[in-house]
């Protein structure tokens, strides 16, 4: 069956020969790299419908044992898989209710599911076509969330947001923009972009104009305010002071948790907690395929390694002035992680130890849901207890 739509705008260089055994990772990532606007769930599950198309099966427990390995591998070799995972583990599930469905076949006498006997050829070729459907339905879902989300921005409205969301950068656009089909006009409202890392470093740059290196979220920003929309960028530490000004506050996600919180970039937390104290409505706009199944009880309660809090000491016999111990000019501390301290001693450097743990640029935190005031998704808006409900929906 020939590949249609975006399945056909890649072909990895492994899939030439069936000499050559296919690299789901390099997959991976030369999907994301040739398409900027591809989420890493979409792009996981592509990765698992090209390996599925390109290595040869004979029974559908062969299939699905593929699959399931081709999962791990990936979730090995990426730092952060929740995002990921809630994609894969959706997709996985998705393909097996498939094979429970009721036969099809037009004038055909024979009973029982699509997985139980018959032309595995069929069956095989049954899991590709709507493993390729789920994957559109998937790219779709954030067009659908930018018409609902727009309804939260009226006129008047300041939004502050954080991160480089495509999702949130959709409804945004979509405030701006209106809808030409519904005879709807764009709304005027402000936007406050909290910027870190790296992006703060830039910060001063961006607003006098001057092109600086590419930083993340600002190509939305870029996109905003060519559509007329004033667009302020500030520093995670002027939330606080930004809050009389704003509105509502509109922040994307990794994951949706099972309890209704969500799993974002770090600082999201801060944002959600500070919302609150000052009575502004916090609003998450997140893909169905982000809903995962974790139930987180805190932040340090996450399915994967952070290298954000690391208490540090000087050498032995090495004394440390107060210039040395308090380093604000955002240079490398030199100092020895505490808890690594013995591992040195043994010749293991920390670099070594902690080489897999997210650092500050890539961390991310949990938001709990008593911060949150809606999910707004592709079926509709939802508040953080309706979650599990409507993962029951997805999953069973």
């Amino acid at each position: 069956m020939a590949e249609t739509g975006s399945l056909a705008r890649v072909t990895p260089p492994n899939l030439s020969s069936r000499n050559v055994p296919f690299d789901i990772v390099s997959t991976y990532h030369t999907l994301l790299a040739s398409d900027p606007d591809l989420t890493m769930p979409v792009a996981a599950i592509e990765s698992l419908v090209l390996c599925l198309s390109s290595q040869p099966s004979t029974t559908i427990s062969e299939t699905l044992d593929l699959l399931s390995r081709a999962t791990s591998t990936l979730k090995q070799h990426v730092a952060n898989p929740i995002s990921l995972s809630a994609g894969t583990d959706l997709f996985q599930r998705y393909l097996v209710t498939q094979l429970n469905q009721p036969r099809a076949q037009a004038g055909s006498k024979s009973s029982g599911y699509l997985g139980l006997g018959g032309d595995f050829n069929a069956v095989r070729q049954h899991l590709l076509s709507n493993g390729r459907l789920f994957v559109e339905r998937a790219k779709a879902s954030r067009n659908k969330i930018a018409g609902f989300g727009r309804h939260f921005i009226r006129d008047g409205t300041t939004v502050l947001t954080n991160g480089g969301s495509r999702v949130v950068g959709a409804v945004l656009r979509s405030a701006a923009q209106g809808d030409p089909k519904g005879r709807v006009g764009g709304v005027r409202f402000k936007v406050i972009w909290v910027m870190g890392g790296t992006e703060t470093a830039n910060l001063h740059s961006e607003q006098d104009g001057v092109e600086g290196t590419e930083l993340e979220g600002r190509k939305t920003v870029d996109a905003l305010r060519k559509l007329g929309v004033p667009v302020a960028t500030i520093p995670e530490s002027a939330v606080a002071y930004s809050l009389p000004q704003v509105t509502t506050v509109i922040v994307g996600a990794e994951g949706v948790v099972e309890n209704g919180g969500i799993i974002s970039r770090l600082g999201t937390y801060q944002m959600g907690m500070l919302a609150k104290a000052a009575g502004k409505p916090f609003y998450v706009v997140a893909e169905s395929h982000k809903f995962v199944r974790l139930y987180p009880l805190g932040q340090y309660d996450l399915p994967i390694g952070q290298r954000v809090i690391e208490f540090r000491v000087g050498e032995e016999g090495q004394v440390e002035d107060d210039g040395d111990a308090m380093r604000m000019d955002g240079g490398e501390d030199e100092g020895i992680v505490v808890e690594d301290r013995e591992k040195v001693k043994d010749g293991v450097g920390s670099g070594s130890v902690q080489a897999n743990l997210n650092g500050p640029k890539d961390a991310v935190d949990f938001t709990p849901p008593d911060l949150i005031s809606g999910i707004i998704t592709e079926s509709g808006v939802l508040t953080p207890s309706a979650v599990s409900e409507e993962l029951i929906k997805i999953w069973f």
